[in-house]
This record gives structure tokens, sequence and C-alpha cells, in this order.
């Protein structure tokens, strides 16, 4: 046995060995230098993505869930890529062979590739969903025709909450429409119906009126960000003049201060005498509920013909 280790031992080139094993410790020593370069370079970027984000009025933990979320997956590519070409390199100084684990490597990746292209679609759309800020968590987005909270944003799937608590999950690559309510501000678009009789410049002083107290409000106020849009009479409907305006409102803030709206102008018509015309329906139910003028005309028939039969009685008498 110590024989077979001897000449083990004899038959390594010791020169070429130090010479390699110098090699390799120099270029793990550069790897490691690569390494604090990367995280120092990309620790930096993230900072002022961060700061531009604020900057352009992004709320500070949004813009850092945005950029984070994107530098990790950056960080993950270039530390993998970097260690992929440490090991080969460190495997060509030691004497391995490396064009058949090249070549061995491409057809796995090709195999690979054939098999997961959805999950890679997926995943290069999900990196220009958060590159682009074309949506982030918090907001109020329509999906594919499905509306709802953005709860979560992965490099594969956008995840929506509705009204009902409903939870729709979005393959990043199947979405083919993507309309977001909240970026940057939102608006809330009234459509109010008046009776052909009343004034519209009255009217939409009324409204005037009502926006500028709205957006005098405590409470209210400050969430409106510029004075509120009346158009005009936009349309007129089957029973009603339709007056049409705008309230610009911070992001996800229109329905609340729309609901506030409604309430303070149906307190201003009813004080104004304005009437806010609604549908009326007569319902009847054949002979059983007849109209009140039909019912009389009935009576009087009726009683008509009695007086008639009472007379042929008494002439035949």
């Amino acid at each position: 046995m110590m024989e077979i280790w001897r000449e083990y031992i004899y038959a390594i080139n010791w020169k070429t060995l130090i010479n390699g094993s110098g090699r390799v410790l120099l270029i793990l020593a550069g790897t490691w230098v690569a390494l604090v370069l990367i995280r120092k370079s990309l620790a930096k970027v993230e900072q002022r993505l961060i700061q531009k984000g604020q900057a352009e009025g992004e709320p500070p933990s949004e813009s850092a869930k945005r950029v984070s979320t994107l530098m990790r997956l950056v960080r993950q590519g270039s530390l993998l890529s970097l260690w992929i070409i440490v090991i080969l390199v460190i495997l060509k100084e030691v004497g391995v062979d490396i064009a058949p684990v090249l070549a061995g490597a491409g057809i796995i990746g090709l195999a690979v590739g054939f098999g997961a292209q959805n999950l890679v679609r997926d995943i290069i759309s999900g990196f220009f969903f958060i590159l682009e800020n074309q949506v982030r968590v918090g907001d109020v987005a329509i999906v594919n025709g499905t509306g709802g909270l953005v709860v979560e944003i992965n490099f594969r799937t956008i995840v929506l909450r509705d009204i009902s608590g409903v939870v729709h999950i979005f393959p990043n690559g199947t979405v083919d429409t993507l309309s977001n309510m909240t970026n940057d501000w939102s608006a809330y678009v009234f459509e109010i119906g008046v009776a052909y009789k009343e004034d519209t410049d009255r009217v939409t002083e009324v409204l005037k009126e009502v926006c500028q107290g709205l957006r005098q409000d405590e409470i209210f106020g400050h969430l409106i960000i510029e004075e509120a849009e009346i158009f005009g009479v936009d349309k007129f409907d089957d029973s009603a003049v339709v007056i049409k305006g705008r309230i610009k409102t911070k992001p996800i803030r229109q329905w609340m201060v729309g609901r506030e709206f409604l309430r303070r102008v149906k307190q201003a018509f009813d004080a104004q005498g304005i009437e806010i015309p609604f549908p009326h329906r007569t319902i009847y139910r054949g002979d059983e509920s007849k109209p009140f003028e039909l019912q009389l005309l009935d009576k009087l028939g009726s009683e008509r013909s009695s007086e008639t039969e009472n007379e042929k009685i008494v002439e035949r008498s």
C-alpha cells in the first residue's frame, strides 16, 4: 500500500502543481475582489434608483420594494455568471478539458430552455414590469379584464385581490392588457343627472360650490390635488340632463372622495330644490288591477245597464 502511494506521489509534477495552485489562488483572490466591487456597485445603483423614485413622487416603501426586487434579480444573475466563469477557469488550470463540459452544458441548457420556455417568458416579462415601473404593490389595476388591488408582484406572477376578497394570480407572460388606475394620480369621474326643467347653469354653479367646499374640508381637502373640472352638459338621457365632471385625487383615493362628493351633492340639491329624476313604473295585473279610470267607466256602465233593465220591466208591467 505504501509503495502505491510513493509511486503516486513521485508521479506528481510538483512544479506544475505549485504553479497551478498559485494561479488558482490568484483567480480566487480576483474573484473575491470582483464580488466586493459588484456588491458595492449594485448597492450604489440601488440607492440611486430609490432616490430617483422618491424624487418622482413614489412612496418610499414602494420605491424600496420595487428596486430591491429588481436588484435582487440583477445580483443573483451577476454572481451566478461570475462563479460559472471562475469554476471553468479553475478547471482549465488544473488540467481538465472544459470543451466537453461546455458542450454538455449547452445541450442541457437547450433542453431546459425548450421545457421551461413559459417560465422563462414569465420571468423576462416580470423583469420588465418591475424595471419599467408599470405597476406596483398597492396599485389598483385591471389585468386581462380583471380588476383588483395589487398585493404581490413577483418575477413570475402578478397577484390581485378584488373587492370580494378573491385572489387572482396571473403569470406575467400571459398578461395581454394591464391598466393601472392609480399611477401618479387618480380621478373620480362623475355624471350627475337633473330634470329637464332645471337650469343647467345653476346646477353647474351648485356643483362647483360643492367641489370647493370639499376641497376646503380638513379630512378630504388634502386628498384632492387640483380644482374640480366641470365639463358641462354631456348628454340628454331618457329622463335627465347629464352633467359630467372630474375630480383629481391622490392615488387610490378617488372612491373615498367620490362617495363624499355624492353625499354633499344630494344635500345641496335638496337644499336648492333641484330635482334628481328617477324612473317611475306602474304594474297592471289584468282585470284584477285595472286603472282607476277604467274601473270608474265599468261602474257607470253597469249602473246604466241596470237602469235600462228596470225601465223595460216597468214598461211590460
